[in-house]
């Protein structure tokens, strides 16, 4: 029984010491060549963080662009998507009223040209990239709110999207609402 025990504690303390030790220091270690070295993305306006390229965050304003839903609000401390199916009442009353506000705001889009990524909430609830068709239903609300052409918000759009070698092409949503800011009419 004693031999039992005194296995039971080395391996323990092995243990302990490889994963509370060893492998944190070592994904820190990784982390420091990443982009932003471990620390996030940080976004700068005028010296401040505005946010993170990789947590996406709530903008309902006309004059903005808009992103992904989010099943927790944007909340980053509590990142979950929905556990609602496809055949639930609750997440498709949430959907149908995605789509009328999209609607409302977009009256010259018709619904079958919504992509699923502007009503639909992603599996974090924080994805900070919405589909270029998603940016593209928004622009000319955008220019017509802010006063600016559309084809200089076309342009911004298209300088910010994204073209991955596999995958959709994305705009990261914070990232895009920064260059708008900054735009001169």
């Amino acid at each position: 029984m004693k031999r039992y025990i005194i296995q039971s504690i080395r391996l323990t303390v092995a243990l302990t010491a490889l994963l509370c030790v060893l492998y944190p220091v070592i994904v820190a270690f990784i982390g420091r060549f990443s982009n932003g070295a471990g620390n996030g993305q940080p976004i700068m306006v005028n010296g401040k963080v505005v946010g993170y390229a990789a947590i996406g965050q709530k903008f309902n304003k006309p004059q903005y662009f808009w992103g992904r839903p989010s099943a927790v609000d944007y909340n980053a401390a509590g990142s979950a998507g929905s556990n609602k199916g496809a055949t639930n009442a609750d997440y498709l009353k949430q959907v149908k009223d995605r789509v009328d506000t999209l609607l409302k705001y977009h009256p010259y889009i018709k619904k079958a040209d919504i992509p699923s990524d502007m009503v639909t909430a992603s599996g974090s609830g924080l994805d900070p990239d919405i589909s270029a068709q998603g940016a593209a239903i928004q622009i000319q609300r955008v220019a017509q709110v802010r006063g600016l052409t559309v084809a200089s918000v076309t342009k911004l759009v298209q300088d910010h999207t994204e073209k991955p070698v596999f995958g959709p092409a994305k705009v990261n949503v914070l990232k895009l609402n920064v260059a708008l800011n900054e735009l001169k009419k």
